[in-house]
C-alpha cells in the first residue's frame, strides 16, 4: 500500500522527447495539483532528465509551476549542461554538479564487467579504454562492449582501432623526439598520423591527453607545451586544421624544451 502511494507521488519524464510547452501545461501541472496522501514532510516528485533539451518556453512555464507548487511538489532536474537552462529555474534549484569518474573507479567497474562477461583482456586493453573513456563510464563500457565483439581479445590496438583514436604510444614517441631535440622525427610521427587518415582535432586532441600526463618534465615546462598546444587547438577550431598547423606544433616544443635546459631521460 505504501509502494502504491510513493508510486503515485513521483513523475519521471525525459525532457529529450517530451520538451514542449505542451507537456509541462498539461502532465507537469497536472501532476502538481494532484491530490495524494503522503506521510508528514513528504512530498510528490517531479524528475526531468535532459532537462537542457527543453524549450524556452517550456522552462518559462515550468519555472512558474515550481513558484506555485513549491509547498507541495519538489522538482530534479538532471542535464548534461547547464547554461541551457534559463536563470530563473537555476535560482531556485540547488545545483549539485559531478565531477568525470578517476581512472580507479573506471578500472574497478572495468574488470568486474570483463570478468562477468568472461572477456579476454590485458593490461594494455584496459589502459586503452581509461585512456580512451576520460572518465565517463559510460564510453568505457561503450568501447569494451564494441572491442569484445568485434575482436573478442581487448588490447591496446584493438582499443584504438575501434576508437578510431590516433595511438597514444605514437605521440609519445613524438615527445620523446621533440625532447632530444629530433625535429625531423617528431615531424615524421606527425606526418605518419595524418597520413592514416586523422583529422587535425584528433591529433590535437590526443597530444593534448598524452602531454598533461608527462611525469618526466617539470611543471613549469608541462604548463608552456600545454599553452603550445591550446594556441593550435583553438587555430584548429576556428577551420585551420592542417598538417602545417600540427608541424609548427612540433617546433615550438622543441623550442620550449630546448629554452628550459633540463635533461629528458626516456623511461
Amino acid at each position: 500500500m505504501l509502494g502504491d502511494i510513493y508510486r503515485d507521488a513521483v513523475l519521471e519524464l525525459n525532457a529529450s522527447d517530451d520538451r514542449g510547452i505542451d507537456v509541462v501545461r498539461n502532465k507537469i501541472k497536472m501532476f502538481a495539483q494532484k491530490k495524494v496522501t503522503l506521510p508528514p514532510g513528504k512530498h510528490k516528485i517531479v524528475i526531468l532528465d535532459e532537462a537542457d533539451s527543453m524549450t524556452k518556453g517550456a522552462q518559462q512555464a515550468l519555472r512558474r509551476t515550481m513558484e506555485i507548487y513549491s509547498s507541495s511538489t519538489r522538482f530534479a532536474l538532471a542535464c548534461n549542461n547547464s547554461t541551457k537552462i534559463i536563470e530563473p529555474i537555476q535560482s531556485r534549484c540547488a545545483i549539485l554538479r559531478y565531477t568525470k569518474l578517476n581512472n580507479k573507479e573506471v578500472l574497478t567497474r572495468l574488470i568486474e564487467v570483463c570478468n562477468a562477461e568472461k572477456i579476454s583482456y590485458d593490461t594494455g586493453g584496459v589502459e586503452a579504454l581509461l585512456f580512451t573513456a576520460e572518465g565517463d563510464m559510460r564510453n568505457a563500457l561503450n568501447n569494451l562492449q564494441s572491442t569484445a565483439a568485434g575482436f573478442g581479445m581487448v588490447t591496446a590496438d584493438n582499443v584504438y582501432r575501434v576508437c578510431d583514436q590516433p595511438h597514444p604510444a605514437k605521440v609519445k614517441a613524438m615527445f620523446e623526439a621533440t625532447f632530444q631535440g629530433n625535429v625531423d622525427g617528431a615531424v615524421q610521427v606527425i606526418n605518419e598520423l595524418w597520413g592514416l587518415g586523422y583529422s587535425a582535432l584528433d591529433i590535437i586532441t590526443t597530444v593534448f591527453r598524452v602531454a598533461k600526463n608527462l611525469d618526466t618534465i617539470p611543471e613549469i615546462t608541462k604548463l608552456d607545451i600545454i599553452q603550445a598546444i591550446s594556441g593550435v587547438h583553438l587555430r584548429v577550431a576556428d577551420g585551420v586544421g592542417t598538417l602545417i598547423q600540427m608541424q609548427g606544433l612540433v617546433g615550438r616544443i622543441c623550442l620550449i624544451t630546448k629554452d628550459a635546459k633540463i635533461p629528458i631521460t626516456n623511461k
